[in-house]
C-alpha cells in the first residue's frame, strides 16, 4: 500500500500544475461560452471521461513506445525529469495572465442551440486534447509511467495503480471544474489561484530535478565501478 499512496502522490503532485483544472477550466468557460449549465455539465462529464482513457492509454503504452525506438529507462528519466523541470519553472516565473471576471463574462459568446449540438461534438478535440491534457501532460504521465517500472513485479502493479488513482482524482477534479466553470469564475480570486500555481510549480520543479537525478545517478554507477 506504501507504494500505491507513493505514486498517487507522485503523479497527482506531477500532473495537477500542468493539467490545471481552473486555469483550463476558464479557457473551457470562454470556449462554451453562455450554454445552459446541462451543457457544461454534459461536456464535463465526456472530457473527464476521455482524459482517464487518454492517460491510461499513455501510462500503458508509453514503456513500449519507449522500447520500439531504443530508449533506456534511465535516458528516459533524465529527459523527461528535465523536461518536467523547465515546465515547472516556465510556470514558476510566468507572469498572472489570468482573466479578470469582468474581462471573462464580456468575453462570452452567446451560444445557439446549433452552437451547442456543435460543443458536444469537440469533447475529445479541443476540449480533451490539447486544453486539458496537452503535450506536457503526455511528457509528464509518460515519464512517471517509466519511472513505475520497479524490479519486483507486484510493485510495479502497485505503482501503476497509484498513479491510475491519480489520474482519477484528477478527472473528478476536472468534472468539477468544468461542470460549474462559471460559478467557479465569479467565485475565485484571480490572485489567489495565481499563488496556488506557484507553490504547486515549485513542487513540480522539484519533482522534475529528483526524477532527473534518479536517471542521471543509474547512468553514473556503471562508470564509478569500471
Amino acid at each position: 500500500m506504501y507504494t500505491v499512496w507513493k505514486y498517487f502522490a507522485l503523479g497527482f503532485s506531477a500532473l495537477l500544475p500542468v493539467v490545471n483544472p481552473v486555469g483550463s477550466a476558464l479557457v473551457f468557460l470562454g470556449l462554451v461560452g453562455s450554454a445552459p449549465i446541462s451543457t457544461y455539465r454534459s461536456l464535463a462529464r465526456k472530457i473527464a471521461i476521455n482524459m482517464i482513457i487518454f492517460m491510461v492509454f499513455v501510462a500503458l503504452v508509453g514503456s513500449s513506445m519507449l522500447s520500439f525506438f531504443g530508449i533506456s529507462l534511465p535516458i528516459m528519466q533524465v529527459s523527461g525529469g528535465i523536461v518536467i523541470a523547465m515546465i515547472g519553472w516556465s510556470l514558476l516565473n510566468q507572469k498572472d495572465s489570468t482573466p479578470s471576471l469582468e474581462k471573462t463574462e464580456a468575453a462570452l459568446p452567446a451560444v445557439t442551440e446549433a452552437e451547442i449540438s456543435s460543443l458536444k461534438n469537440k469533447a475529445f478535440y479541443p476540449f480533451t486534447f490539447p486544453i486539458t491534457v496537452g503535450p506536457g501532460s503526455l511528457v509528464v504521465m509518460l515519464t512517471l509511467s517509466v519511472h513505475a517500472k520497479q524490479p519486483a513485479f507486484a510493485q510495479t502493479i502497485f505503482a501503476y495503480v497509484g498513479l491510475f488513482i491519480a489520474v482519477l482524482f484528477l478527472s473528478a477534479s476536472i468534472y468539477f471544474c468544468y461542470a460549474y466553470a462559471p460559478k467557479i469564475a465569479q467565485s475565485i480570486s484571480p490572485s489567489t489561484a495565481h499563488g496556488i500555481l506557484r507553490v504547486i510549480a515549485f513542487i513540480l520543479f522539484c519533482i522534475g530535478v529528483q526524477i532527473a537525478w534518479n536517471g542521471l545517478s543509474d547512468l553514473i554507477q556503471p562508470l564509478l565501478r569500471a
